[in-house]
Formats: structure tokens, C-alpha cells, sequence
């Protein structure tokens, strides 16, 4: 029996690093986004989780860093926090970020995520989402 394929969404997991040469990172330390639902029609909601790997907790590169997502379809998303001074053995480190979007209609979108330091990307990674045809562009199933 032959199954007929309607068109799905794929997620595109990546783990890039991004590090301009005036930052000094700890080896080993990188940034992953996965974004989900891997299946989405428009208008569709997708949660992006990031996660900050291979830590060194003792230097305070990675605290209390400024976020920018770029959702890929001209929107942007930012935050800030007030923290306290980094103290090393005191202060945690967050690993993981989460925020949400909604596309309204169907296409390809790179999902960005800069990690900021007084404006400065210290680090920085994207993943690649695909928005198929919904209901409102006609082709609800």
C-alpha cells in the first residue's frame, strides 16, 4: 500500500559557535537550540529551548548574559536582567533559555540566538524551522 505524504514541518537542529575575536571563551563551551514542535502548520506556535554546555562556572563570561532572539521572518525578541555582581562559587550560572513565537504563515525560518555582553555577542547559535501551508493560506487539511 502506497501512503500518501502531506506536507510536514522538519526541524533542523543546529549547535553553532559564534565567537567574535575580541571575546575570550573557555574551550569547549557551546550553545544549542532545538526548536518545537518538529511538525507545524501556520499560524503555528514554536518554543525554542537553548542550552549553554561545557560551562566553566568559575569565570563569569557566561553570567547574567543579554539575550536576542531573531525568529528569522524580521521579528526580534530581547531581554536583559538586573543581576548582582558575579561572584565566583556564589553566583549561578543559567544554562538554559527558553522563549516562544508565533509564525503566521508558511516558510523557511533561521532561528538565532545571540548571548550579549554590553552589546557585544559573546556567543551565539541558530536552528532552521520549517512552517508548512495552513489553514489560513488555503491549504487546511
Amino acid at each position: 500500500m502506497r501512503r500518501k505524504h502531506v506536507g510536514v514541518a522538519v526541524l533542523v537542529a543546529a549547535t553553532l559557535q559564534v565567537v567574535p575575536s575580541h571575546a575570550q571563551k573557555p574551550k569547549g563551551t557551546s550553545l544549542s537550540i532545538r526548536v518545537s514542535p518538529q511538525i507545524v502548520f501556520s499560524p503555528a506556535r514554536v518554543v525554542a529551548t537553548a542550552e549553554l554546555k561545557d560551562v566553566d562556572d568559575a569565570s563569569g563570561e557566561f553570567y547574567c548574559p543579554a539575550l536576542e532572539w531573531e525568529w528569522g521572518d524580521g521579528t526580534t525578541s530581547e531581554a536583559s536582567f538586573d543581576c548582582e555582581p558575579f561572584e565566583a562559587g556564589r553566583s549561578e550560572i543559567k544554562k538554559r533559555y527558553i522563549s516562544d513565537h508565533t509564525y503566521q504563515s508558511a516558510g523557511r525560518y533561521r532561528v538565532l540566538l545571540r548571548l550579549k555582553r554590553q552589546g557585544k555577542v559573546i556567543l551565539a547559535s541558530s536552528a532552521t524551522v520549517q512552517v508548512r501551508p495552513g489553514v489560513r493560506d488555503g491549504f487546511g487539511y
